[in-house]
């Protein structure tokens, strides 16, 4: 008792010291250490600049701030019994500063999740494979949209079908992943979304397997999660201007700062223009951006976002980049640059708007409130192209059985469809985030709601045939005049809602709660975590309900501070937009996920590795049915399949100077119930390449008279590709390795960057072939190419 009692005595007796810690402009300084020097009390700011040293002994102190970047600074205070001293530092440096250091230090990696993933752990720390790509890698590799070379930079990712520049549509552990942005499941249709422009793009998380936990609704086999820029309280700017092989030209803005004194109302700026021609005739894909964003720091703990991203894009109709051969010929028999878009056609208009309204309010330093709401408008109108008699063969456009005529072998009959499509969606978000503690157990508490509303409308219900059995497109001799059957003329005026072949319409509420437990000072970390979802969804007006519990489980145990293992259970629930052909109702997607990694830090954190080992079983799954084409609305039930894999991730700076990605993934994806005639338990599921590996290593000269120099090299390696259709063929898709290299040289503000992709001028193609249609198609990559472009900061 007498022990006790003077403990007692003592922590009345302490003192505590507080502050804030603001850089130039009066912005918060984060992860800023402050300690009273010589003694073991210390702390770390806050994302508001905030500190606090509680129980200080009374007495004089030295109290000093140090981090990378800055000059550390100290200063004398006293602590006095029972009483707070207050000691708060502004530093001239500005986040820029410490932007460059932290570039610098480490260009390609990122250890932190942002906030719409809505975790507040560090990825080394996370019980899943999480993969983000950072702003410096996009500029470095002068990326300009997300289907631009993108997923070189993540493990297992691939686009077999790569629809151009239109939608992404990237397949990971067997199966195409959910697209998001900020936190927003943004796919209304199995087409979209319009592939982000990386002008208004921070960077970009792929999460590996189920994330219904914390992202809602999604694929078992993970997703990608485009971050937006935000303000950062810098007045500062970005130009740049790109040029580059087949009439390609682009310029995008980047303006950043404050709108009042204080530093409290700010704002950011993107926009873009590009001009892209192609290496097939005819055909090009023109993009407009832009993207502001205002916030408002109402008080220390209180701040509102809005944003506003549109994008515009005017382009040749979808389907141009593919080109047609009969089952006699298999694959890449025409030249890599051949092209059977027909030059007239009018063009395929898209208009991508997005709008967020964010509201953050922290109560104090362990708690948290986010709300987010949003609101996603497609509008699309224009035409699609597939042939409809791919020769040799006899020719029936009657249906009635009853050959018209026969096309001989490289005679085609080329057929274009309208394609209008409007698509909104509503969403909303709420979530708080918590931390504390039940004795010498720490809680990490995430809970929240997500709501949502989305409807896709499209008219695929007219066509016409460009080409007559008597006047048919010879590929071996092609004729770009005026079609012999003559142009279409296509109703765009009656509403688009009396004309719509296809209506999807969706609606989910879904509530969830996590708790990360950790034990023994937080070296080992316990997951648990579950999410309740209600959906609604309706087909062609055929409307059904569902609902499930979805359980997460996750161990993470740090070996020491830069290693960890985990394991993971974790299911999905989401919904699928589609119509099967005998009205059977549309159930929503169920899979589970078994995951085991490994993951490290090298260095100080200057770079990190790691694997994982995993097993996802999906069941319910809508595929194309086999018999019709890829515009056919028609979906089937596959039944249930299985996807296995090993993945490999490496990033970060190795030496100074010297950065480096890499990965290697091993796929594997087999039918383990079938409910179509035509496809037999075992089958492999397509869509997917059993052996992917990138690399890109890049190099900055950090001192002596070439300062600023840079070099880069990149290659990607595929094997084992699977066509994206249940058709196999006889011939396979072939090996695919491409070679891509550039240089730079940066000197005060200004940066030139030059890339050739291709270097080896190989005939790079990705295609399928289409059972009912007896005929092969591809899409080819353009040959040997270069980007050269200048970016001025001011």
């Amino acid at each position: 008792m007498l022990f006790l009692s003077s403990l007692s005595m003592m922590s009345q007796e302490l003192g505590k010291v507080t502050g804030k810690v603001t850089l130039s402009g009066n912005i918060p300084a984060e992860n800023i250490a402050v300690a009273l020097k010589g003694t073991k009390y210390t702390a770390v700011t806050n994302s508001y600049g905030q500190y606090e040293i509680k129980n200080v002994k009374p007495g004089s102190y030295v109290i000093s701030i140090h981090s990378v970047g800055i000059q550390p600074v100290e200063d004398n205070i006293v602590v006095k019994s029972k009483q707070t001293t207050n000691k708060s530092f502004s530093l001239s440096e500005s986040q820029e500063d410490l932007d460059e250091v932290v570039i610098t230090k480490n260009k390609y990696k990122q250890d932190k999740p942002s906030l719409s993933l809505r975790l507040q752990t560090p990825v080394l720390e996370i019980p899943q494979n999480i993969q983000i790509i950072s702003g410096q890698t996009l500029k470095d590799q002068q990326i300009t949209s997300m289907s631009d070379g993108v997923i070189r930079n993540v493990s297992g990712a691939v686009r077999l079908e790569h629809w151009g520049d239109l939608y992404t549509n990237i397949t990971m552990r067997g199966s195409q992943i959910q697209a998001f942005r900020n936190g927003f499941n943004v796919v209304s249709s199995f087409w979209g979304p319009l592939t982000e422009d990386m002008s208004f793009v921070d960077h970009i998380e792929f999460v590996k397997g189920p994330a219904g936990f914390m992202l809602s609704s999604g694929d078992p086999s993970g997703l990608y999660n485009v971050v937006t820029k935000k303000p950062t309280g810098m007045t500062k700017g970005e130009v740049s201007v790109l040029g580059g092989s087949y009439d390609f030209y682009r310029v995008s803005i980047d303006l950043d700062g404050k709108l009042d004194k204080k530093g409290k109302l700010l704002y950011r700026f993107n926009g873009a223009a590009q001009n892209k021609g192609s290496h097939r005739a005819f055909e090009h894909n023109n993009r407009y951006v832009i993207a502001p964003v205002i916030s408002y720091q109402i008080d220390d703990r209180t701040k509102i976002t809005a944003e506003y991203n549109f994008q515009y894009a005017n382009m040749t109709e979808v389907g141009s980049y593919y080109v047609f051969g009969p089952a006699s010929g298999g694959y890449a028999t025409l030249p890599v640059g051949f092209t059977m878009t027909q030059p007239g056609l009018p063009d395929t208009n898209i208009q991508d708007h997005s709008g967020y309204l964010m509201f953050e309010h922290k109560f104090d330093d362990n708690w948290k409130l986010t709300a987010q709401t949003s609101y996603f408008k497609y509008l699309q109108q224009g035409y699609s192209s597939w042939p409809g008699v791919v020769g040799p063969g006899p020719v029936d456009r009657n249906y009635d059985g009853v050959p018209e005529g026969t096309l001989e072998a490289g005679e085609i009959i080329r057929n274009v469809g309208i394609w209008d499509a409007e698509s909104n969606m509503y969403l909303g978000q709420i979530f708080v985030n918590g931390k504390f503690n039940t004795g010498s157990v720490s809680h990490k508490i995430l809970g929240g709601v997500d709501l949502g509303s989305k409807d896709y409308m499209a008219d695929w219900g007219q066509s016409h045939d460009l080409d007559t059995v008597d006047n048919p497109f010879n590929v071996n001799n092609p004729n770009y005049g005026t079609p012999s059957n003559g142009f279409p003329a296509f109703d765009h005026e009656t509403p688009l809602s009396k004309r719509a072949g296809g209506i999807y319409t969706s609606e989910y509420a879904a509530g969830y709660v996590q708790d990360e437990l950790g034990f023994f000072q937080n070296k080992l970390r316990l997951t648990l975590a579950a999410r309740y979802t209600w959906i609604s969804q309706s087909s062609y007006g055929d409307t059904q309900e569902d609902s499930h519990i979805t359980p997460r489980v996750g161990v993470s145990y740090s070996i020491n501070e830069s290693l960890a293992v985990y394991g993971l259970y974790d299911q999905a629930f989401t919904p699928q937009s589609g119509v099967i052909k005998n009205g059977d109702p549309i159930k929503p997607l169920t899979g589970n996920n078994f995951e085991l990694g490994i993951k490290k830090d090298w260095f100080d954190g200057s770079w990190n590795t790691s694997l994982s080992a995993y097993r996802i079983v999906k069941q319910n799954e809508l595929t194309a049915d086999p018999n019709n084409g890829p515009n056919d609305p028609f979906k089937i039930v596959l039944g249930e399949k299985r996807a296995e894999g090993v993945e490999f991730d490496v990033r970060g700076k190795l030496l100074d100077g010297l950065n480096l990605i890499a990965n290697y993934a091993f796929t594997e994806s087999v039918v383990t119930e079938s409910n179509v005639g035509s496809i037999s338990v075992g089958d492999v599921v397509p869509g997917y390449a059993k052996h992917t590996a990138n690399a890109w290593l890049n190099y900055t000269v950090q001192s002596g008279k070439i300062k600023g120099f840079g070099a880069s090299i990149g290659g990607t390696f595929l094997d084992g590709r699977q066509t994206d259709t249940w058709s196999a063929g006889l011939q396979k898709l072939p090996s695919y390795f491409k070679l891509d290299g550039g240089l730079s040289y940066e000197t005060g503000k200004v940066k030139v960057t030059a890339n050739v992709f291709n270097i080896l001028d190989k005939y790079l193609y990705s295609g399928s072939y289409y059972e009912w249609l007896s005929a092969y198609y591809w899409q080819t990559e353009a040959p040997r190419n270069f980007r050269v472009g200048v970016t001025y900061k001011f």
